[in-house]
């Protein structure tokens, strides 16, 4: 947007001495006639922008014009580029560089920005999540049906939805939208979503109301079970649930849960192999003793 455009050119010329007209076009990704216009826009606004001719000629912003700069300090200027780069992580596009540029001071600043903190929001699976997050991005502007295949626990399905929005949790990205199957507002994971498809077809967006947006975070626990797990094991279990998510007793390391899925409840007990016990519930233990079985079975 030229907006946009207009913002950064601002910018970069505000935290450099001078530049091109060739260099701002290169930089913002358009055409030399453009970044002429783009100037005389910037000068009809009052910001004093000199043009000079010869080989030491360029663009530049008269000596002395300051910007307000108690509008973001460095820490809060920190904490959005710091969000930025995680989202360049999963992001092919040239937008998210351009703007860290647009946002990050001048080297001679009081506070540099060094690195302190890094986000990587991507996955193995980077170059196709990228390519995923990028078309589901495009169907949410353009209001276009998207379809793909599921796979989950029962084998794998075709779906289409109306996206709505994405969201990074639990480790993963999810895609929220209208289920035409279900005729309701799903979730979906996007590494287990795959030949995903943009559409022909529109959608008008339909009100989503806070429950709805917020259903699949509000978790119902049915079930509980309890464990004693070998003390080797204590880092895992911190990492997974915490400091205090344990008892510490002569025999070993005393953990009750409470889930909903007991799948992966089960897969990340066997994950342990025997350094832990089941002590309850019966059928929790009589399900481990059975996949246990036929795991001997299977290499006997």
């Amino acid at each position: 947007m030229k907006i946009d455009r207009l913002i950064g050119i601002l910018t970069f010329l505000l935290q450099n001495d001078k530049s091109t007209a060739q260099e701002l076009a290169r930089r913002f990704e358009v055409s030399h006639r453009t970044i002429l216009r783009d100037i005389d826009s910037l000068t009809l606004a009052g910001i004093p922008i000199v043009t000079t001719q010869g080989n030491n000629g360029g663009i530049s912003i008269m000596s002395g014009y300051k910007l307000d700069k108690s509008v973001l300090t460095i820490d809060e200027l920190q904490n959005i580029i710091i969000g930025l780069k995680g989202l360049g992580s999963v992001s092919k596009t040239s937008n998210i560089e351009q703007l860290i540029q647009k946002m990050s001071p001048r080297g001679d600043a009081i506070v540099s920005l060094h690195d302190h903190i890094f986000i990587d929001l991507s996955s193995y699976y980077k170059d196709s999540l990228s390519e995923k997050i990028k078309l589901i991005k495009q169907a949410i502007t353009e209001r276009r049906l998207i379809e793909f295949d599921y796979y989950y626990a029962k084998g794998k399905v075709s779906r289409k939805i109306e996206p709505y929005f994405m969201q990074f949790k639990w480790t993963s990205w999810y895609v929220f939208g209208w289920c035409c199957e279900r005729e309701n507002f799903r979730l979906f994971k996007l590494n287990r979503l795959w030949q995903l498809q943009l559409t022909d077809e529109y959608f008008l967006a339909r009100p989503i109301s806070v429950d709805d947006a917020n259903k699949d975070m509000e978790f119902s626990e049915p079930y509980e079970a309890s464990f004693l797990f070998d003390k080797s094991v204590r880092f895992r279990l911190i990492e997974d649930y915490g400091l205090n998510c344990y008892t510490e007793t002569d025999e070993g390391l005393y953990l009750k849960l409470n889930y909903t899925n007991r799948d992966y409840i089960i897969s990340w007990i066997l994950g342990f192999g025997d350094k832990v016990t089941v002590l309850e519930p019966q059928d929790f233990k009589d399900e481990i003793k059975k996949i246990a079985k036929n795991i001997f079975d299977k290499y006997s």
